[in-house]
């Protein structure tokens, strides 16, 4: 039998990873209408534009391609971005599952530099490696996007080099071109220690939000 991508629900102290549906789509027009500085290489749809991103992700999961995640706010319930697996590439065998890509990930504006994403990136690679034994776990963006190659470093991934106009841009106005795409990865074997190095990281974003609560615990 086949490896059919799908991915359950992944909840932390901070996010929880929900399979996209139509009902993210007004939280993620609210979360891409934030201050959008960032964005300059990613891939985020204006408002108008998100009931039309929702409907391509879920097509993409339809075919097998992609299994995409609303990112939520576990305290509030409010819809901070969106992330995904996707390019799964199976064993010659055809048999369970030797690599996936995370991408297509943007968070707003609020939520970047506050653990989201480390922790996102967390519970997306120990679901990989641990329930779907995969050998890598791929990760990649624009070269020229140095704000995403620093975010990708700091959750453990190794960077392995430039593919020359690899992919269409997403950079505004470049629709036409290709662009040049940095990519990075973890191994199976690298995991053990990017696992407890991830887990301390978050030990100290956990310990860091008390302190400023008042609440003296995680």
């Amino acid at each position: 039998m086949g490896f059919t991508l799908e991915g359950p629900v992944l909840e932390g102290a901070f996010v929880r990873l929900e399979p996209l549906g139509h009902h993210h789509a007004a939280g993620l027009a609210e979360a891409a209408e934030e201050k959008r500085d960032s964005y300059g290489f990613t891939l985020v749809p204006e408002r108008e534009a998100v009931d039309a991103y929702v409907e391509a992700r879920l097509a993409d999961a339809a075919d097998g391609l992609l299994a995409p995640y609303a990112q939520v706010n576990v305290a509030t319930g409010r819809v901070m971005g969106h992330t995904s697996f996707l390019a799964p590439r199976p064993w010659p065998s055809g048999e369970g599952l030797c690599a996936v890509e995370i991408g297509y990930t943007w968070l707003a504006a609020s939520a970047q530099g506050t653990g989201v994403n480390t922790e996102a990136k967390y519970l997306l690679f120990r679901h990989a490696f641990e329930s779907w034994d995969v050998a890598r776990v791929d990760l990649k963006t624009d070269s020229r996007n140095a704000r995403s190659r620093a975010a990708i470093t700091n959750v453990g991934a190794t960077f392995e080099g430039v593919l020359r106009n690899w992919s269409v841009s997403w950079a505004p106005g470049e629709g036409d071109r290709l662009r040049d795409t940095a990519y990075f990865s973890i191994t199976a074997e690298e995991w053990p220690e990017r696992r407890a190095a991830l887990e301390e990281r978050l030990r100290g974003i956990r310990e860091r939000r008390a302190a400023r609560s008042g609440t003296g615990g995680a």
